[in-house]
């Protein structure tokens, strides 16, 4: 099965709930990238539909520039393909591209994490172990929109904590690629504790200057992460036939 009808069999019991509130999102470059991505990752939009400024910018109420600025940046993250003087079209993503760019991410987080280990500062340990504890409330709250908010600050503090812009730029930009669907991975039944769990283990080996377990605890999350998502990948690369030419 696709990625896309998986993800879209998965998310139809919040599907009318959530359109409401990706409309209502679409006020800014940022969200309008994050509405048209998350639309795209439930299936809500197939593979081979045409997104055109004019219509899009209707739907979330702003001008075409914020929206023509939104496609650019989904082309990047290769949710959206365009060719010159035509419509953007929502692309085919397989499982196997989405396993090589989690296989990267692993990598890469474990090199962050082992990284921060050694050299993250007192104050940047304390400010991680913290915000971890303070996570807790939103696990036992299920706020799945906060936690993800809050793991994309987590995973940054490691980015950062490396002390590597170099390292720091390549892991920003794959996750940048790769966040519809570590967003996706958080509407899956008890993924919210498993998730804080897998962040205890990163959080507790750096907090002893363990490089070595940090970073196989970062690359074990991110691997799961990758487990996840392919259960909305499950696997191959079967292509749905785009809207309009059914055969």
């Amino acid at each position: 099965m696709h990625v896309y009808a998986i993800i879209r069999a998965l998310d139809s019991s919040v599907k009318h709930v959530r359109r409401k509130q990706i409309i209502r999102a679409g006020t800014t470059v940022e969200q309008v990238v994050r509405a048209v991505a998350d639309l795209i990752v439930t299936g809500e939009m197939q593979p081979g539909e045409r997104l055109d400024e004019l219509s899009l910018a209707v739907r979330f109420e702003v001008s075409r520039t914020p929206v023509r600025e939104a496609l650019r940046q989904l082309c990047t993250m290769g949710l959206v393909g365009r060719e010159p003087n035509r419509s953007a079209v929502v692309t085919n993503v397989t499982g196997k591209y989405l396993s090589s760019m989690f296989e990267a991410m692993a990598e890469l987080e474990g090199i962050c994490a082992r990284l921060c280990a050694e050299r993250m500062t007192i104050e940047e340990r304390r400010a991680l172990e913290n915000g971890h504890r303070a996570s807790m409330k939103l696990v036992h709250s299920g706020d799945e929109e906060n936690y993800a908010a809050y793991n994309m600050e987590f995973h940054t503090r490691l980015y950062r904590g490396a002390h590597n812009d170099h390292i720091c730029d390549l892991v920003t930009q794959t996750r940048a690629r790769l966040a519809p669907f570590r967003r996706a991975q958080f509407r899956l039944p008890g993924r919210l504790a498993k998730s804080y769990d897998e962040h205890a283990g990163i959080v507790t080996a750096i907090m002893r200057a363990d490089g070595e377990g940090a970073g196989r605890a970062a690359y074990a999350h991110v691997a799961i992460v990758s487990d996840a998502s392919a259960v909305f990948a499950s696997i191959g690369e079967d292509e749905i036939t785009p809207r309009g030419k059914e055969t």
